[in-house]
């Protein structure tokens, strides 16, 4: 009788209050391996490093900081390939064989920060392309799988060497294709340097078919320890349960972090372990700290894409995390009794084995947590009132502490990660009123916490006047601050073989192309400043040093980043080796505006000017006027841009942007 009042009750016949048993008898379920996030994939945190403190501080706070907002459990990286992966170019350790530099970029920077907040976080590094010399000329890495599985694994090694960072787990290539043999040979290599302790996850991809393998191949099933999968939609297929291994959301969410991209995460959180067995969800992106125009803009847990201005936002997704996060822990175990709600959403509960419980309760409507991938089926939400017995080592429970969100669309306000009163347990249950679009955790543990900070600055764009000489001896990150690489990598340059005024600049340093994740540019650019600006005038000293074939530009008006990048316009004023220039509508060159001589030589410097006003533009040569009234066509802004004509050494100083 009391299986069909519960069966009733979950099939929501009126007049019958719904019913859920929680309890640790007859065993446990599958162990809980953590939230987290990635940066990269790519350059997503690049406006983060530039912050002043104490804001980039608070930040990393709201992240990282355990039991304060977020309270990462794993933070996921990208092992920089020098191509561009979705929102720029990431430096890789290795631009070539024989040479290493674990200084490069700021995901050291950040994966230090994240351990010095949390010191038992997971670390996980991923390959999303490769530096060129890899694939010997071919856009494919497994041709020497030993030499990419070097390659990988000296990026850990300097991550521990240089940095003290143990890397835990360790990707194959993101979202695109593996090869048995490397996934095998990678394994040996590890053991060889004394990883054993490294796990490997594969493939970032699809479930199938690194599943199908990994039962067909005995040796491939036991060096893999984590199937990874992207954008499951909380579901999972046979073959992967089948292997017996840990199933994880390796990259999931991709979606806006407004109150719908909250209630996409509270949603796929709880329904990847109910519907999909995955103990792990790691958000794509950790921070929307990147260019908002750039693709994918305002993704991510939080916002910080004004190091100018110090202003950041902590959004929705932060507090959806902290419901799980701050009452959980790697290492705890699911229950058994986890499931749907009879009226829509669903809950799950876990324990540390030590008398703890935490019960995590969604109730997000359809329209409400929509995820940008994969398409979401309907279904419906109802209001619904929900009596949880307490069984098993939880049924003396008195007292259990309840934090409450509520993500409504158009709200006046959402109520996020608010504290209520105690919630007493009465005869081993206790019953919810359940509203639509909400969130509960209900827990024995007194630790949680909402974080604050005073406000953080107002917001303002990007300064109409802008000047950077690159004249730093010692820099702490390898990019010049607000630059974004979107093809080749810009890095910070001691010309030692000029004792003037170059000594210190800015260098595109990649002279092949990389193994890419998406289809690159065939040039080198990096953009920086407003979207928005249209009437403007750069100014860059540049130094050709490819004699006869090399080229660099300014630009304005830049349309496009990230994975179109190739196909960007604007204003783009060129000058070559050869002594020529020309004036181009786009970055590939096809739209030419105008063209002629300009007598540049390589290996001398010579200051470019570009001034954009309405439908004109001119161009001057070391100060004297090169060309005028130039009609432009195609968009009226964009950023503003420097870049080389090919994968080419060139050197960049005295930087200077004046917009209207």
């Amino acid at each position: 009788m009391a299986a069909l009042v519960l069966l009733l009750a979950v099939l929501g016949i009126p007049g019958i209050q719904a019913q859920y048993n929680l309890s640790d008898e007859g065993g446990l379920g599958r162990e809980f391996d953590g939230i987290g996030a990635v940066s990269g994939g790519g350059a997503t945190s690049r406006l983060l490093v530039n912050y002043p403190e104490p804001y980039r501080s608070q930040i990393l706070d709201y992240l990282f900081k355990p039991n304060f907002g977020a309270s990462l459990h794993i933070f996921k990286v990208e092992i920089g390939g020098d191509a561009q992966t979705t929102d720029g170019t990431e430096p890789s350790h290795m631009h070539y064989p024989d040479d290493q530099n674990y200084f490069r970029g700021y995901e050291w920077w950040l994966m230090k920060e994240a351990k010095k907040r949390n010191p038992n976080i997971t670390l996980i590094g991923l390959p999303w392309a490769y530096p060129g010399w890899i694939g010997n000329g071919k856009n494919w890495p497994y041709d020497n799988p030993d030499v990419t599985a070097y390659y990988v694994v000296s990026w850990i090694i300097g991550a521990k060497q240089y940095h003290d960072l143990d890397i835990d787990y360790i990707g194959i290539w993101n979202e695109r294709a593996f090869d048995t043999k490397y996934i095998k040979l990678l394994r040996y290599t590890l053991d060889k340097y004394g990883l054993e302790g490294v796990g490997i996850i594969a493939s970032d991809n699809l479930w199938e078919p690194i599943s199908y393998w990994m039962l067909h191949d005995s040796e491939l099933l036991r060096v893999v320890d984590v199937i990874g999968a992207h954008y499951p939609g909380t579901y999972t297929v046979k073959s992967a349960i089948d292997t017996g291994k840990k199933l994880w959301a390796s990259e999931d969410y991709s979606t806006y972090n407004d109150e719908v991209g909250g209630g996409c995460w509270a949603r796929i959180l709880n329904q990847n372990y109910v519907n999909g067995n995955m103990t792990s969800t790691i958000s794509w992106n950790l921070i929307a700290s990147y260019y908002e125009q750039l693709p994918f803009g305002l993704e991510g847990l939080m916002t910080a894409k004004e190091p100018w201005s110090g202003n950041y936002i902590v959004s929705p997704p932060i507090w959806v995390t902290a419901h799980t996060t701050q009452f959980t822990q790697p290492g705890w175990y699911y229950l058994r009794t986890v499931g749907h709600l009879g009226k829509g959403g669903s809950y799950v509960a876990l324990t540390d084995r030590q008398g703890n419980l935490t019960l995590i309760i969604e109730t997000m409507a359809h329209n409400n947590s929509i995820c940008i991938r994969p398409p979401l089926p309907p279904f419906k939400v109802s209001a619904q009132n929900a009596t949880f017995y307490l069984e098993g080592s939880f049924h003396n429970l008195k007292t259990l502490q309840v934090w409450y969100s509520k993500l409504q669309v158009n709200a006046t306000k959402p109520v996020l990660f608010k504290q209520l009163s105690p919630l007493k347990v009465s005869n081993g249950a206790f019953t919810l009123e359940l509203g639509i679009n909400e969130v509960y955790t209900v827990t024995t543990l007194l630790t949680g916490q909402k974080g604050t900070y005073p406000q953080p600055p107002n917001s303002q764009p990007f300064p109409l006047k802008y000047k950077d000489d690159f004249n730093v001896r010692n820099p702490p990150f390898s990019e010049a601050p607000y630059f974004a690489d979107q093809s080749g990598v810009f890095e910070y340059f001691t010309n030692t073989s000029d004792p003037g005024d170059h000594v210190f600049t800015f260098r595109q340093v990649l002279t092949q192309r990389p193994i890419t994740w998406v289809t690159d540019a065939d040039q080198s650019i990096s953009v920086i400043g407003d979207f928005m600006w249209s009437n403007v005038t750069v100014t860059c000293d540049i130094y050709i040093e490819t004699p006869e074939t090399g080229g660099v530009f300014v630009a304005a008006r830049v349309d496009q980043g990230g994975s179109p990048t190739r196909l960007a316009k604007g204003i783009f004023f060129w000058v070559f080796a050869d002594g020529t220039y020309k004036v181009t509508g786009d970055l590939c060159g096809h739209i030419v505006l105008h063209k002629g001589l300009s007598g540049v030589r390589a290996r001398r410097w010579h200051t470019l000017t570009l001034k954009v006003d309405g439908f004109y533009a001119s161009g001057l040569l070391n100060g004297n006027l090169l060309w005028k009234d130039v009609i432009t066509i195609g968009p009226m802004h964009g950023w503003a841009a420097i870049g080389t004509s090919s994968f080419e050494f060139a050197q960049f100083d005295n930087f200077m942007i004046e917009a209207q």
